[in-house]
């Protein structure tokens, strides 16, 4: 599936796949909230990325309306992706909003800028997903923080 955001020239892609396995491990932690890390990589001219894997959290926290997730041993598997060919890098975070829809509260955005900010992260337009779930729906909401402002892919 191909997501755009036409006044940035940006395309997001991520096979049917691996979304269907997000959404399911998310359903798997119902009524709490749960995630990981999003990894890829980019087009040479940085306009387009493509999301291709996940790495799930060793220690994290979950409730209804919070996740928290820690970067204990997420190192050694960001290295692995690194070393493939091509190389895939950490793009930035998913999580889930259950009975809620995928909009980004204001501790997300506090989540995303800092990653953003961060000294020892190397991107700067870090990619958030929300899946958000409702009795019989599921819906996506796929951001990325540009210039300190967050957009949307439609």
């Amino acid at each position: 599936m191909t997501y755009r955001i036409n006044e940035l020239g940006l395309t997001l892609e991520i096979e049917d796949d691996l979304l269907c396995n997000l959404i399911d491990i998310g359903i798997k932690h119902y009524p709490n909230e749960f995630g990981g890390f999003l990894i890829g990589n980019y087009s040479e001219t940085l306009t387009h990325l493509k999301i291709t894997d996940t790495i799930l959290p060793n220690k994290f926290k979950g409730t209804p309306y919070l996740f928290e997730r820690d970067t204990v041993g997420i190192d050694d598997k960001l290295k692995q992706f690194y070393a493939e060919k091509p190389k895939k890098y950490y793009l930035g975070e998913w999580h889930t909003h259950p009975n809620n829809l995928p909009i980004p509260s204001s501790t997300d955005i506090n989540a995303v800028n800092s990653i953003a900010n961060h000294p020892e992260v190397s991107i700067k337009n870090p990619i958030m997903l929300i899946i958000g779930y409702k009795k019989t729906k599921v819906e996506l909401g796929f951001y990325v923080q540009f210039k300190n402002k967050l957009y949307r892919y439609e």
